[in-house]
């Protein structure tokens, strides 16, 4: 009798400790969710299925429409959740991207390096031949395309938009000085010159098609600008969280687009391969060489990169919080840059529905 109630007894302590080691279980994380390539279809979800404060949209809206926006779209997680069109704009209205679009470049040279065109550590001149500068050859040659990449060519920045070789003038050694510069566009150059294609058509089969976005680039002086509707800005943003890969397909090498969103040089912080980084120490602003100490939109969230077009072309992606953010419209402020007073006002009340 007693061996028997000492088995029950082992038994049920065996039962009690096993029950306490077996692990809980946790919800299933939703998958990244990606749109058809064609058609219109887009999944969505709402916003109280976020927990977001719904009540705090309309105040959102209303300051959107005052600030002369065209259109405003939040993605999670790859679904629609805000979706919103002002001032006569509608889902089908082309705009321009203005220097938001200087990351369709940054995306375009990833993917030619990655099929062995080129390289980003060569010189520029390996693909352009000499000359395409005015300044002493020595000094041309120590541009690479990562530096038309980074910002920091030691070109002239206060010429103006012309990339004329006469206009692209030596000030600084390559990578000794940090400056934003319309110079940048010569990769477009160097992607053609490299894969024996125009810009544009390898553009549109290597990355636009692939995403089912659509859109054009039209000349503007010497710059190219990519004009599409909103939603093929979103396409892109999306790209961009799901590092490089869009609906299983590796489109942009992860790592490449790694480097590409993180600090790529010692001078400006809060800039990578064309695009702008939040939650960094310190940060440095198109035609100036002064350094600003801080966040560069402080009421964003840390982890946020964006491309930032002049008149307020906005891509927000941020990776903690699984959205990328879309404002596309006329300039909110005097502020002719991307960057203004608008994107800080703007994410207090973005997080006051987020949050």
């Amino acid at each position: 009798m007693k061996f028997r109630l000492l088995l029950i007894c082992f038994v049920s302590l065996f039962i009690s400790c096993a029950s306490d080691d077996t692990p809980e279980t946790t919800p299933t994380e939703e998958a990244m969710y990606f749109p058809p390539i064609t058609g219109n279809t887009w999944e969505t979800k709402t916003p109280e299925s976020l927990g977001w404060n719904t009540a705090n949209i309309a105040a959102l809206n209303t300051y959107l429409s005052d600030k002369n926006t065209k259109s405003f779209i939040i993605l999670h997680n790859g679904k629609i959740v805000m979706e919103q069109y002002y001032n006569g704009h509608t889902s089908a209205s082309p705009w321009y991207w203005a220097s938001a679009g200087k990351t369709l470049t940054t995306a375009v040279t990833g993917i030619a390096e990655q099929e062995g065109f080129l390289n980003i550590n060569n010189k520029v001149s390996d693909y352009l031949g000499t000359g395409w500068t005015s300044a002493p050859l020595a000094k041309e040659n120590l541009i690479t395309c990562k530096n038309l990449l980074c910002m920091n060519s030691g070109l002239n920045d206060a010429l103006g938009d012309d990339v004329s070789p006469a206009n692209l003038q030596y000030v600084a050694d390559a990578g000794t000085r940090w400056a934003y510069h319309n110079v940048f566009v010569k990769l477009q150059n160097v992607v053609a010159q490299s894969t024996g294609q125009t810009w544009t058509n390898y553009f549109n089969t290597k990355l636009r098609d692939k995403l089912g976005m659509s859109g054009t680039w039209i000349q503007d002086g010497s710059l190219n600008v990519y004009w599409s509707n909103t939603r093929s800005m979103a396409r892109f943003g999306l790209l961009t969280l799901a590092n490089g890969n869009w609906d299983g397909t590796q489109i942009i090498n992860s790592t490449f687009l790694n480097n590409a969103t993180t600090t790529s040089q010692t001078i400006n912080q809060a800039y990578g391969y064309l695009w702008w980084l939040n939650g960094k120490s310190s940060y440095h602003l198109p035609q100036t060489q002064l350094q600003f100490n801080g966040s560069l939109i402080p009421s964003a969230p840390a982890d946020m990169y964006c491309a930032l077009g002049k008149n307020d072309q906005k891509i927000y992606v941020v990776p903690s919080k699984k959205i990328v953010i879309i404002r596309m419209g006329e300039a909110a402020d005097d502020s002719s840059f991307g960057l203004s007073d608008f994107d800080n006002v703007l994410w207090q009340k973005i997080n006051a529905v987020i949050n």
